[in-house]
């Protein structure tokens, strides 16, 4: 319990002041991707080569991943970098000193993150995370050289540059609806520095694949649980109709 309130605290410590762009609409994450195995084996690929450098999963163990399809030789041979035993879990060697003197605080675990970011009304997680990674810009004031529409003055820099490419970010000054004497900035779109090694459909694909890894490993028997409670409401519909014909023949002959 300690541990978990020590990395909620974390994650609370990688906030910033916010940016008029904070209320940017979430975009919907392409849920079929949640049963893709490709997907989510595509997604644990990146996982392991773009976050697990500073960020922990340190309640999934990498054995899970016999569940997306992939054995423990492939898991040993292509996703374990910090561990030689493919039953422990996914910690990092970053120290938290370190991090917090780099980043302004302790990356968070992921483990749940994508659970965690869901607001009622807004959306879920898995759309959260879809449209903050894909909304990265760079921005010569803060620290980092990166800001992200999303989460304004993040301490994240964009680790996934090089398949996105830098991109600027185009703001235009509008009254504020809500008080005509002041101003807001609002988000026009980017316009592309450099390439990436992707373009903006298959970047949007691998952010997809990722997302659906970080959604599956807050839950790895989420998929099983709908398939299963398929199988219930089918028997309860069956169930239910011979208690019903049952229930008759016990008082047809009461008046």
């Amino acid at each position: 319990m300690k541990k978990l309130i020590a990395l909620l605290l974390a994650g609370f410590a990688l906030l910033g002041p916010a940016r008029a762009a904070s209320d940017v609409a979430w975009d919907r994450f392409p849920v079929e991707k949640m049963t893709d195995l490709a997907s989510l084996q595509n997604g644990a690929r990146l996982f392991v080569n773009y976050c697990l450098n500073c960020h922990s999963a340190a309640f999934m163990r990498y054995n899970r991943l016999r569940d997306i399809g992939l054995t423990e030789n492939q898991i040993a041979d292509n996703l374990m970098f910090a561990t030689e035993r493919v039953g422990e879990t996914m910690k990092v060697a970053l120290d938290p000193r370190q991090a917090k003197e780099w980043f302004g605080g302790v990356p968070p675990d992921l483990t749940v993150i994508a659970r965690s970011r869901a607001v009622a009304g807004k959306g879920s997680g898995a759309d959260y995370l879809y449209t903050y990674l894909r909304s990265y810009y760079r921005d010569d004031a803060t620290p980092t050289g990166w800001n992200n529409l999303v989460y304004p003055n993040v301490g994240m820099p964009h680790v996934m540059w090089e398949l996105q490419g830098q991109r600027r970010a185009r703001f235009v000054e509008e009254k504020d609806a809500h008080d005509p004497s002041k101003s807001v900035l609002r988000q026009a779109g980017f316009e592309q520095i450099t390439p990436g090694t992707l373009n903006p459909l298959e970047f949007d694909d691998a952010v997809a694949d990722l997302v659906a890894y970080l959604q599956w490993m807050g839950e790895p028997t989420q998929n099983d649980r709908a398939r299963i409670g398929v199988w219930v409401l089918l028997f309860l519909a069956v169930f239910t109709f011979f208690a019903w014909r049952l229930n008759a023949a016990y008082w047809k002959d009461v008046k």
